[in-house]
């Protein structure tokens, strides 16, 4: 697995990962697909984003984690391929975040994760992010209560 710092010309791969993960369920708020431009602009590169890496395996992106300004804070997101979760991905991707924003003058990381997103919520927590609230009245586009826990991460 090689980690990398993502550029525009990922953008496609990006996304479609992104999609994919959309289309399962259950583990982004993400609800709409989204497209190539976007993910440019959202995640990759555009004025808001702080950090992006991707982490790929035979050519293959198989997880990207992008921080940005969301909120007026600097709210991270994490993808990766579906099967591939807990195997070491989110951490090799964490590592190589952590060293792009050390040199900035970010002093933490917020995450806001579905509170039923389990895998996710676990992810976060073994990477270091502790709570700092919720919102259990969190809604998705259908209506659907299903909760939102904030966790922090300290750079400082």
């Amino acid at each position: 697995m090689i980690v990398r710092i993502a550029k525009a010309t990922d953008a496609d791969r990006m996304t479609a990962l992104l999609n994919e993960v959309i289309a399962l369920g259950g583990t982004t708020a993400h609800e709409t697909p989204m497209s190539a431009e976007t993910v440019q602009d959202h995640f990759i590169d555009g004025p808001g984003v702080l950090s992006s890496v991707v982490a790929e395996a035979g050519g293959v992106i198989i997880g990207w984690q992008s921080v940005g300004w969301w909120h007026d804070d600097p709210h991270i997101g994490t993808f990766v391929r579906p099967g591939l979760q807990a195997k070491g991905t989110g951490a090799a991707l964490f590592a190589a975040t952590l060293e792009q924003l050390r040199t900035s003058d970010i002093g933490r990381i917020i995450a806001s994760i579905r509170a039923d997103n389990v895998p996710g919520l676990a992810y976060y927590a073994r990477i270091g992010f502790r709570d700092i609230g919720d919102d259990p009245g969190f809604a998705l586009g259908d209506g659907k209560v299903v909760g939102r826990v904030h966790r922090r991460f300290d750079l400082v």
